[in-house]
């Protein structure tokens, strides 16, 4: 392994210079710092991470908490991770990726260890218990999501609520009345994870304002949870014509049961999916539906926490507007018997 001392030898400076040339704290000539960085390219050289730490006081991690629940779609989670972490190395920082759901004990445990320099948190929820330790910490962190009160921290989302509202205006533009939302585990909402209740309080604000008469039902997603939730379904209102799905692993069970009960999808039903394009695309109706950014959420997450690092980043709200794809799962309203 190459040391210090012969990055110093080989580029004829002293061992001190080529350790101000990687930390930054004085200011050294142009000339000698392209010689120093020409002989750590031409040897390969590699700082001790720890050695490195201790002398600027920074990890150089981001610490990016992932709870990884039952409940949740995990490959929507890991593609902001993933996101993250490729955002982050062109910063010149790795990742510590934390998926255990410890909430609190979490936080601490990052601030008071020294283990990362920042954190990213995700899977927020609307009284999350992790808020007031964020507010109490000097520490720089950013949510993917978005509390009840955002006060004195930095937010990035999608914009769930006006999503909610675009797949309303979709549904009563094509003149459909009863539109039932097929929504997340159960227990999502009982948690009151942000953006499954903002998607609800969105859509269901617009179809009041649009005449839309709207059924809730939470799915644990599978075909058998399916097929209990859409018998109910049509048994509570028989006329419905308009079905907005946030729930990925629900989709193409509701797509097969539809096809069952003779339900045409889209003359006799429309279906709208809040998902990844992949599973609207791949779907066996390619479906209508409003794209989860997940590598946008997660450089958008990036980038601001850099800037509070660096000094220059500001509390702030980044909500991502919603886009919707039009395809082959939603039509005209059937006409009334």
């Amino acid at each position: 392994m190459v040391t210090l001392a012969e990055v110093a030898q080989h580029a004829g400076v002293s061992a001190s210079t080529v350790s101000y040339v990687l930390s930054g704290k004085r200011s050294i000539s142009v000339t000698t710092r392209e010689r120093v960085e020409r002989s750590i390219q031409e040897l390969g050289y590699h700082p001790n991470a720890g050695a490195r730490a201790l002398a600027s006081n920074r990890s150089n991690i981001i610490a990016l908490m992932v709870p990884l629940r039952t409940d949740m779609y995990v490959p929507v989670m890991m593609e902001i991770a993933i996101a993250v972490a490729t955002s982050a190395r062109t910063h010149g920082y790795d990742v510590l990726l934390l998926t255990g759901e410890e909430g609190p004990d979490a936080v601490r445990r990052v601030t008071g260890s020294g283990l990362a320099d920042a954190m990213i948190l995700m899977d927020v929820e609307l009284d999350d218990e992790r808020m007031p330790l964020l507010r109490a910490t000097d520490q720089p962190s950013v949510l993917i999501g978005l509390p009840a009160d955002t006060t004195g921290l930095t937010c990035v989302d999608l914009d769930f609520g006006a999503t909610g509202a675009l797949c309303a205006e979709h549904l009563a533009l094509l003149g459909h009345r009863d539109i039932a939302v097929i929504g997340e585990a159960p227990a999502v909402y009982e948690r009151h994870t942000g953006f499954a209740e903002r998607t609800l309080d969105g859509l269901r604000a617009r179809s009041r304002e649009l005449g839309l008469r709207v059924l809730h039902r939470p799915c644990e997603g599978g075909y058998d949870a399916m097929a209990l939730t859409l018998a109910r379904i049509f048994d509570e209102r028989p006329g419905t014509t308009g079905f907005v799905v946030q729930n990925e692993s629900a989709v193409e069970p509701l797509l097969a049961l539809l096809r069952q009960k003779g339900r045409a999808v889209p003359e006799d039903v429309s279906v709208i999916a809040i998902c990844p394009d992949q599973v609207a695309t791949q779907a066996s109706v390619r479906l209508t539906s409003v794209a989860i950014p997940a590598q946008d959420m997660g450089r958008h997450a990036v980038e601001h926490l850099i800037a509070k690092l660096e000094g220059r980043g500001k509390d702030e709200v980044v909500l991502l507007a919603p886009e919707l794809t039009v395809r082959a799962s939603t039509g005209p309203a059937p006409a009334a018997p």
